[in-house]
Formats: structure tokens, C-alpha cells, sequence
């Protein structure tokens, strides 16, 4: 087993087992969470298949197995599905547990400094292809979150995501050398602003809060139109 896979089934582990937990039970958003997966893990495939190709990230062929779709590493697709059902999981989590209050304060407060500073390094940054895009990126989707589709779970999002970060620095920390021989993602520091949190470059932060924004974006979306035909 590829020390990439290894990851992969920890970080699922105990999400999916916490799943059929009786106050939360998870399980039963299933119907919303992988249909949420499945959309923005075409989305980040795609992204992640032509940052590869043109050098801005590659895997360490020591540390992946040997199947490969798009040109990623199946460890890497996997990732777009355990870290998301992952970070679902928490944010019904915290949903069931602490139901109250919806954190909308801290929402209008950060997400504007978030959208100014996102952009103006983005922007200043525009040739350092990881960095401009990843930050542009969610720049844009928040203006889209809040401006059209007028989302109101932004304040919980944001905590949901605070926690998130203690396991993603453990086994992000891990992705990219932390206590290991060999890094399992390699970064083209020159695509990236050069700052490394322990090992992790600094986009990473952002990238994750991307790609569990969308998932729980559409999670919310597909919750909501269900139960509206019902």
C-alpha cells in the first residue's frame, strides 16, 4: 500500500465510521453529500490534471501506486472524495451539537478583508500560476456565494474550517515531507509565493478552504432543493 492510499483511508476512517453516530447520523445526508463530492471533484481533477501537466505540482512516483486517471494519481482523486466527505462530516457535526449560534457576526466581518486580501495578492502574484489562481479563485466564488446566491452558512463554514485545519496540517503536513523520507507532492516553488508553514506552502491553506467551501456550498444547495420538493 502506497504511503499516499495510507493517508487517504485515515483521513476516512473515522468520518465514516462517526457516520451512523446517533445525534448526528450522517448517514442519512448521504443523498446531499455525494452528489456534492461528485461536482466539485470533476472540477478539481481537472485543475489538479493541468497544474501537473505544466509542472506546477507532481507526485512522487515512491510514494503513489501505479494507477493513474487524468494524469493524477488514483490516491490523488481519491483525496477530492475522502477530505470532503471528511469535512462534511464536521460541519453536520457541528451543526447537531452546537446548533446555535450561526457565527453570521464573524461571517461579515472576515469575509470582506478575505475577498480584498485574496485579490490584491492574487492580482500582485498573477504569474505565480498556484498562488494567483487558487487565491483569485476563491475570491470570486465568495463574491458568488454572497452576492447571488446570498448564502447564510458562510459563519459556520468558517468554523467548520478552523477545524478542519488541525487534522489537514497532521496529514497535509505528511502529503508534502513532514516526518517522512520523501515528500508524496512535490511544488514548483517558482508557481507558489515560497512560504512553507512546516512543509506546507501557504496556497494549501486556500486551496483546502476551496474545495471544502464548494462541496458544503452545494451540500447546503442539494438539501435544500430536496426537501423543498418533498
Amino acid at each position: 500500500m502506497s504511503t499516499y492510499l495510507l493517508i487517504d483511508l485515515v483521513i476516512l476512517f473515522f468520518p465514516l465510521i462517526l457516520s451512523f453516530d446517533r445525534k448526528v447520523k450522517f448517514y442519512k445526508s448521504w443523498k446531499y453529500v455525494f452528489p456534492s463530492i461528485l461536482i466539485v471533484a470533476l472540477a478539481f481533477i481537472l485543475w489538479d490534471s493541468i497544474f501537473t501537466r505544466i509542472g506546477v505540482w507532481s507526485f512522487n512516483p515512491h510514494q503513489v501506486g501505479r494507477l493513474e486517471w487524468a494524469g493524477l494519481p488514483l490516491e490523488e482523486i481519491l483525496f477530492f472524495i475522502v477530505v470532503p466527505y471528511a469535512s462534511m462530516f464536521i460541519y453536520e457535526t457541528l451543526n447537531a451539537y452546537w446548533p446555535k449560534p450561526s457565527f453570521n457576526y464573524l461571517s461579515k466581518k472576515i469575509t470582506p478583508l478575505l475577498i480584498l486580501g485574496l485579490l490584491v495578492t492574487g492580482i500582485v502574484f498573477l504569474s505565480r500560476l498556484y498562488t494567483s489562481v487558487t487565491f483569485i479563485s476563491l475570491a470570486l466564488i465568495l463574491i458568488i456565494l454572497i452576492y447571488f446566491f446570498k448564502v447564510t452558512f458562510l459563519g459556520r463554514f468558517y468554523i467548520t474550517y478552523l477545524i478542519v485545519l488541525i487534522p489537514f496540517t497532521l496529514f497535509n503536513g505528511l502529503l508534502t515531507g513532514t516526518g517522512l523520507k520523501e515528500p508524496v507532492v512535490l511544488y514548483n516553488n517558482s508557481e507558489n509565493l515560497g512560504i512553507r508553514l512546516i512543509t506546507i506552502p501557504f496556497e494549501d491553506i486556500f486551496y483546502g478552504m476551496l474545495l471544502v467551501l464548494l462541496n458544503i456550498f452545494f451540500f447546503e444547495l442539494f438539501r435544500k432543493k430536496l426537501r423543498a420538493v418533498r
